[in-house]
C-alpha cells in the first residue's frame, strides 16, 4: 500500500512520489545476485524527503516499497518474461523501450549493475505485488485527483522524480514532462517552467524525460485533470556521492514548494475562468 496518504490536507494540486521507497522486502534480498546497494541505482534517492519538506496543503502519496519490488510508473502489462514467469510476450502489446532494456514492471537490470536477480519471480509473486502495491497506489491517486477536480473544478498532479546529472556545462538540472502536451495544459507547464527559471536553475521540457505510465494513466486535460512530471538532478539536493542529503537540499525543497504553489495558483485561476464562462 502507499506509505503516506495525507487526505487531511486539501488543495487542487496532488503530489506523488512513486520511486523513492526504501523498505526492501526480504524476498528481494533473498533473490539478489548483486550487492543490495546496487538497488539504490533504481531509487529516486531521498526525493521523498524533498517532497515532505516542500509540501504545504497538498494531498500527498509517497510509496515506501522500492521500485525494485514493483515500478508504479509502468503499466500492469509491462511484464518482462526474463524475470517474470507469469509474463508472456505473445499476449502483451508491443514492448516499450523501457521494458526491452530491462526496466519493466519488475525491473530486471540496471546499466551499471547488470542483471539483478538470481531467479525469475513466479507469476503468482508478481501478481501479488500488483494487487498489494500497484493497484492501490493508482486507485488512491485517481481518487485524490477526482476529489480535487470535483472540489476545485481543476486538479493538477505533480509527479516528483529525480535523475542522474545530465552532464556538465549548461545542461538542464530540472526536466518537466507532460508527454508532449498530452498530459497537461500548456499553461500549467509554462507556469512551472517559469518558477524553476526564477530560481536560476536550467530547465528542459520533455527531454530526455517526457513522463510514462503515471502521466499517461492519470493526465486527462479535457476533463480538467493535468499531470506533470518533475525530474530533479540529484546533485541539486544530494551530496557529492549522490547518496545522502547534501548542502543544496533546502534550496531544492524551496524550488519544489514554489512550483507547487504556482501550480495551485494557476489551477485556481483556471477554475475561476471556467466558472465565469
Amino acid at each position: 500500500m502507499p506509505g503516506d496518504r495525507n487526505f487531511a490536507r486539501r488543495g487542487p494540486v496532488i503530489l506523488s512520489v512513486p520511486h523513492a521507497g526504501r523498505d526492501y522486502p526480504p524476498a528481494l534480498d533473498e533473490a539478489l545476485r548483486v550487492p543490495a546497494a546496487a538497488l539504490h541505482l533504481l531509487e529516486d534517492r531521498f526525493v521523498d524527503m524533498v517532497a515532505r519538506a516542500a509540501r504545504d496543503r497538498q494531498p500527498t502519496l509517497i510509496q515506501t516499497v522500492p521500485r525494485a519490488w514493483i515500478d508504479l510508473n509502468r503499466s500492469e502489462q509491462e511484464r518482462d518474461p526474463k524475470v517474470d514467469a507469469g509474463a508472456d510476450w505473445t499476449t502483451q502489446p508491443r514492448a516499450s523501450a523501457k521494458l526491452r532494456s530491462g526496466l519493466g514492471l519488475v525491473p530486471r537490470r540496471t546499466g551499471a549493475a547488470g542483471d539483478l536477480w538470481r531467479r525469475r519471480f513466479s507469476g503468482t509473486e508478481v501478481e501479488a505485488r500488483i494487487v498489494a502495491d500497484h493497484r492501490p497506489y493508482h486507485a488512491a491517486l485517481a481518487g485524490l485527483l477526482e476529489g480535487a477536480r470535483e472540489r476545485f473544478g481543476v486538479a493538477v498532479l505533480l509527479d516528483l522524480h529525480s535523475m542522474p546529472p545530465l552532464g556538465t556545462g549548461e545542461g538542464a538540472r530540472v526536466v518537466l514532462g507532460d508527454r508532449f502536451g498530452k498530459a497537461a495544459g500548456a499553461r500549467f507547464v509554462a507556469r512551472a517552467e517559469e518558477e524553476v527559471r526564477r530560481c536560476g536553475v536550467p530547465v528542459a521540457i520533455n527531454t530526455p524525460y517526457a513522463g510514462a505510465h503515471i502521466l499517461e494513466r492519470h493526465g486527462a486535460p479535457a476533463r480538467g485533470i493535468h499531470a506533470i512530471q518533475l525530474e530533479l538532478d540529484r546533485s541539486l539536493y544530494l551530496d557529492a556521492a549522490l547518496d545522502q542529503p547534501g548542502p543544496g537540499f533546502g534550496e531544492t525543497a524551496a524550488l519544489v514548494a514554489r512550483v507547487l504553489s504556482a501550480l495551485a495558483d494557476e489551477a485556481l485561476s483556471a477554475a475561476c475562468q471556467m466558472a465565469a464562462e
